[in-house]
């Protein structure tokens, strides 16, 4: 009996068996080749994630840079109304929902400001920070008195400057108002006359006559004329001077009576340029108006600020209704624009000014080396003026904050 042949099935499983070593030898360059098309995946993977990572950080780089412009341009706006900037209208109107950008988009815009304007925003103090400052400084100054009576100096304990540190941290107001970065040596050369300029504003002036009574020409680069209202910040600088001078506080009574010296009555009209939405404002509104700025602090003291708490100040005097006073100190604006040392220097250098002309008005030509010394003579002057005012003002000046 025959035996029987394979089936079909085994018949077509016969041929694949010799094929199974030609796929193991087939398999290093098989590897390489999967190798080889993973790397170039890998590699374009990277690529694409490097271009995106570009094209984020591209994008990412100018949202900053047009949230700091526009922070300047609000910056501009708000300084224009001299009113502070808040940081919550800052969150607001630029940053959005993303508050976390503020520093990133404060240090861009500073730089813009300093570099295309000449300006920067600093924070203001708040004015519970520097009461606390004042009041740490009087214990100082007590401590300190009474130390040197027994003949030895009193050392601040770690405590006290701990606190003080703290102090200075949360003094921070969030507000923020834009201050010139220029320097006070380009600023004099800028306000030095030039012929020139002077046929150019003679050239500008309006023909209207009631504005020519409040435009006036200076022939300087910088245009006082049209950029500040020189008699309103005139009156301001002399209140603040009158607010130092007096222990850095000042009854309202005392004030008024200043004042009226001045010819400035309650109704007396402060004038403005042309250039401002008023032409002129009554000094009460003036007054009233540079609260609202922050240049002055307007206070109402009764009995209990009286009794108690520590005030580096002169107390008040003038009584009203409730046996409440009213103070004037300077605001914090003031402060970080203006700087005690800046009004002591104004006044010192005012005064000195003014004996120097009412001397050349003798009619003595000096000679140079006669205008030298007279020249050192009133920078001795000048410095004796303001260590006088330094001593009126509670022995303490302090500059721009």
């Amino acid at each position: 009996m025959a035996r029987a042949g394979p089936s079909r099935s085994q018949r077509a499983s016969q041929p694949s068996q010799p094929q199974r070593p030609r796929r193991g030898r087939d398999t290093p360059r098989d590897e390489e080749d999967s190798a080889a098309s993973a790397e170039e995946g890998d590699e374009n993977g990277n690529e694409e994630m490097e271009i995106d990572e570009d094209l984020h950080r591209d994008k990412g780089e100018s949202e900053i840079y047009r949230k700091a412009n526009d922070l300047v341009r609000l910056a501009l706006f708000t300084e224009h109304r001299r009113v502070p900037l808040r940081r919550e209208e800052i969150s607001k109107k630029v940053l959005g929902s993303n508050t976390r950008s503020f520093n990133v988009v404060m240090e861009q815009a500073q730089k813009i400001l300093r570099k295309t304007f000449g300006m920067e925003l600093v924070e203001l103090r708040s004015r519970a920070g520097l009461d606390q400052e004042e009041n740490a400084e009087a214990d100082g100054e007590e401590r300190t008195g009474l130390k040197k009576k027994g003949a030895s100096l009193w050392t601040p304990s770690p405590t006290v400057v701990l606190t003080s540190c703290i102090t200075a941290a949360a003094a921070g107001s969030k507000t923020y108002i834009l201050r010139s970065v220029l320097d006070s040596n380009l600023i004099e050369l800028a306000a030095i006359t030039d012929a020139a300029i002077i046929e150019e504003e003679i050239v500008d002036i309006p023909d209207n006559d009631d504005d020519e009574e409040t435009y006036r020409t200076y022939g300087s680069i910088i245009s006082w004329s049209s950029a500040d209202q020189l008699q309103a910040i005139g009156i301001l600088y002399v209140v603040l001077a009158l607010i130092l001078v007096h222990g850095k506080s000042l009854n309202d009574m005392a004030l008024r009576a200043y004042l009226k010296k001045l010819r400035l009555p309650p109704n007396a009209p402060v004038n403005f340029t042309p250039t401002s939405t008023h032409k002129t404002l009554p000094i009460d509104t003036y007054l009233s108006q540079l609260v609202r700025q922050g240049y002055l602090d307007r206070q109402r003291v009764g009995e209990n600020a009286q009794k108690g708490g520590k005030r580096g100040r002169a107390p008040a005097t003038q009584a009203g209704e409730d046996n409440a006073a009213i103070e004037w100190r300077w605001g914090t604006r003031a402060l970080s624009e203006v700087g005690e040392v800046g009004i002591a220097r104004f006044v010192a250098e005012f005064m000195v000014e003014r004996q120097v002309e009412d001397e050349e008005e003798d009619g003595e030509e000096d000679n140079e080396r006669r205008a030298r010394k007279r020249e050192q003579e009133n920078r001795k002057k000048v410095e004796a003026m303001v260590k006088g005012i330094k001593r009126a003002a509670n022995g303490s000046l302090s500059d721009v904050k």
